[in-house]
């Protein structure tokens, strides 16, 4: 068989960097708990035309299909060809999450809190940490008829102390970035600019063209005088973390005659969130105003996340507030969530040397094999260890104990254990384990012997460490 071509955009970690993304995952899970989200899990598809209803995505929406159609599906085939029936891979977790909501509300208490870790798929182009195939771990909390603002402020905050939580393995530190789309909304609307949208998402390649280009785009692509290009270039060139972001603002709209409630709405908010930041996770929340996010479905809030020192990455969770996303005609169900991606995150960790697993098998202990004829010693001693949460492995094969005790070596696996033998009077020595790092060697009972805390599992640690 020929060597398999590596497939670019979908990521498979050696088992050092699972287990990093393992613990990644542990930790955010153990965090969205304490803050009362629950966990769920939503199918990998949604129909074509439920995907392709809100956002920019008609590009990256992979199509899921039968290889071959059976003749009795050529109706079935013909109508999914319409776009009615075709299913696609989802390419985030809040759209598939608000479709979970609505058939499932009348079994959930509201405001509902959820976490969601999943794999999700786009057609995009691969690079440095954008992939095809990737795992999002998302939080939201959704409302029905109406969501309280305080919750967009407790989610950035949540998401904060979850990225802190890895602070003790060698994650950099994290800024969140917020913005409020009542604040943009107002002051275009205050220049006389009704193409909103569309200059959403101009000042959104801002980190990616420059000034120059978007302030191009804003006038080919949105429809902007030169003038009102660059008020709106000014207002996304405001950024801070205490509430003298919301003077500036106050006093670029001044100077502009912008003076509307709907910018005045969203600058109370904007204040509100930062103050309450500045007391909860001082430093790690900062306004920016040139915080757009693509997607159309946001109306309040936004955020985005970078890694200090990493911007270049660009953001690793992002997310807002959505009032209409989840509707059936009749019911509305408004919600705010962020959503991290981890593998976006894992892959910088691990490319950048910033943490890594002091082993990459779970065992801690290798049993030894002193014959293939007292095997059965050997599982016995295995059994006895495993039975008190000892991750434990039999030696493949009765080499000599010097080969057995490179095998371990080879895998990271601190201790081998050695049964003791059994005497020409019948009596048996005792077992034996040996701490291979240090040379040490002491007799032991399977009953009682314990590895260190921190040998009985593998941990994730900062590379220097």
């Amino acid at each position: 068989m020929a060597r398999p071509t590596p497939l670019s955009g979908f990521p498979e970690w050696l088992p050092d960097g699972r287990i990093v993304e393992q613990h990644v995952l542990d930790t955010l899970r153990r965090v969205f708990e304490l803050h009362g989200f629950a966990g769920i899990e939503t199918r990998a598809v949604e129909p074509l035309d439920q995907l392709l209803r809100k956002g920019e995505t008609s590009k990256e929406v992979y199509v899921l299909r039968r290889l071959q159609e059976e003749p009795h599906d050529d109706a079935a085939a013909g109508s999914a060809a319409k776009g009615d029936k075709q299913l696609g891979l989802h390419f985030d977790l809040t759209v598939p999450f608000a479709r979970y909501v609505l058939e499932n509300a009348g079994h959930l208490a509201f405001p509902f809190k959820r976490y969601q870790i999943q794999k999700v798929w786009r057609g995009e182009r691969p690079q440095d940490g954008r992939f095809r195939e990737f795992t999002q771990a998302d939080v939201d909390v959704v409302g029905a008829g109406e969501l309280p603002y305080h919750y967009e402020v407790e989610l950035p905050l949540v998401m904060a102390e979850a990225l802190g939580a890895l602070r003790d393995i060698g994650v950099p530190e994290v800024r969140v970035l917020v913005n409020n789309r009542r604040v943009a909304e107002g002051f275009y609307r205050g220049l006389g600019i009704d193409a909103v949208d569309d200059v959403l998402r101009q000042i959104d390649k801002l980190d990616k063209v420059g000034p120059e280009k978007v302030a191009a785009l804003l006038e080919s692509e949105a429809g902007t005088t030169p003038e009102q290009a660059q008020a709106c270039l000014a207002l996304a060139g405001i950024s801070g973390s205490d509430s003298g972001v919301v003077d500036r603002v106050r006093a670029l709209a001044a100077e502009h005659g912008v003076e509307n409630e709907l910018l005045e709405t969203g600058l109370g908010e904007l204040g509100a969130l930062i103050e309450a930041a500045s007391v909860r996770a001082p430093g790690v929340v900062v306004a920016d105003l040139k915080i757009a996010r693509g997607l159309d479905y946001y109306t309040g809030s936004v955020y985005e996340t970078v890694l200090v020192g990493h911007e270049q990455l660009g953001s690793i969770c992002s997310g807002g507030r959505y009032d209409t996303l989840a509707s059936d005609g009749a019911n509305t169900y408004p919600g705010v969530g962020l959503s991290i991606g981890v593998s976006r995150l894992v892959s910088r960790l691990l490319s950048a040397g910033l943490v890594r697993a002091t082993r990459a098998v779970p065992s801690a202990v290798v049993v030894a094999v002193t014959s293939e004829e007292t095997r059965d010693a050997s599982d016995a001693v295995a059994h006895a260890l495993r039975a008190r949460g000892i991750p434990v492995e039999v030696a493949p094969a009765a080499a000599k104990f010097g080969k057995q005790i490179r095998y371990a070596d080879r895998r990271g696996i601190p201790f081998v254990w050695f049964p003791g033998r059994v005497e020409d009077d019948g009596t048996r020595s005792p077992d034996q384990v040996k701490d291979i790092r240090s040379g040490e060697q002491v007799d032991a009972d399977a009953a009682t012997w314990e590895p260190p805390a921190e040998d009985r599992f593998p941990r994730v640690v900062p590379a220097e460490g």
